[in-house]
């Protein structure tokens, strides 16, 4: 069986998916399988694919179908004993896949596990390792409350502030920009919930697996960088905000909802309008846009919850 399935899916990514390829190819040893699925990319991608990467199996779908949906096509054309989603705007450093790898066979009851994930300029991106997204974690989150608290454990459970960064860790969610997922857990738990169009799919997946009895790592000897929002993100900013703030609308709905009382989920689900309306407004005004409303830093940064 072949030891790794790289899934990637991308769309107006070319140059970025290349410097992934070149990354992944150099960096990892254990055999692995690539398979990209397009989104109907008009930039060259495809020609790019069979001229550089003859070895690349890919998908091409003729729209934009989103990031869960096109993933799914390629987990179900995975052959390797652990399935990887990776973002085409990343770049794997040294043994990236293979120390996530490694980890996993030493921890058979880890069923997944995602990398220490980094900005170009080496800092963390804390997004790649967080706590169930509930509500008084993403107000603290919103209301940068973690920031000013960043020790407190109920403040700062959405990006598990209080943690090490440095240290290895049991953790609720890692992201998909890099998230290795064993087989069997597929085998026990399906594929991504095509519910959610994009964002989100990677924390309900998680929190999924945790339920059917699995545990997620956050391994931080496994490291790579991720640009943040540099493809379909960037290409339709306006679509992914209205995207990602349905999607946390659907994870909650899914999730969380039943565990509080109604009357506090209808004042809750007024205000995500509301954080919808403000983060459209305040993206007219931004020369780079956030799927969230807050800035990007000027390496691409992108929040999410």
């Amino acid at each position: 069986m072949t030891e790794l399935s790289v899934c990637i899916v991308t769309y107006q990514a070319r140059d970025l998916l290349r410097e992934c390829l070149n990354s992944l190819i150099a960096q990892t040893k254990r055999p692995c399988e690539i398979i990209v699925v397009d989104n109907g990319s008009s930039d060259g991608t495809a020609a790019m694919l069979s001229q550089e990467f003859p070895a690349v199996r890919l998908v091409q779908n003729q729209a934009n179908l989103g990031y869960t949906r096109p993933m799914n096509q390629a987990l179900r054309l995975a052959a390797g004993r652990y399935l990887v989603q990776l973002n085409p705007d990343t770049i794997l450093q040294s043994s990236t896949l293979d120390d996530l790898a490694d980890f996993m066979d030493a921890h058979p009851e880890a069923g997944i596990c995602g990398p220490r994930v980094t900005n170009p300029d080496g800092s963390l991106q804390p997004q790649c390792r967080r706590g169930d997204a509930r509500p008084l974690a993403v107000i603290a989150y919103f209301l940068k409350l973690d920031r000013l608290f960043p020790k407190n454990k109920r403040l700062g459970q959405y990006l598990l502030t209080y943690l090490d960064e440095n240290q290895t860790s049991r953790v609720d969610a890692v992201s998909g920009s890099c998230m290795l997922i064993r087989r069997e857990v597929v085998d026990q738990i399906g594929y991504l919930d095509e519910r959610f169009f994009a964002y989100q799919e990677d924390s309900d997946y998680c929190l999924q697996a945790r339920r059917a009895g699995w545990t997620v790592y956050y391994v931080a000897e496994a490291e790579l960088i991720h640009y943040g929002g540099m493809g379909g993100s960037r290409v339709q900013p306006y679509r992914s905000i209205i995207e990602w703030h349905r999607s946390y609308f659907r994870f909650y709905r899914k999730n969380l909802a039943q565990d509080y009382f109604f009357l506090f989920n209808w004042l809750y689900y007024l205000l995500m309008p509301l954080k919808l309306a403000f983060s459209l407004a305040v993206n007219l005004f931004r020369r780079n846009k956030s799927i969230t409303g807050h800035q990007p830093a000027a390496n691409s940064k992108v929040e999410h919850v």
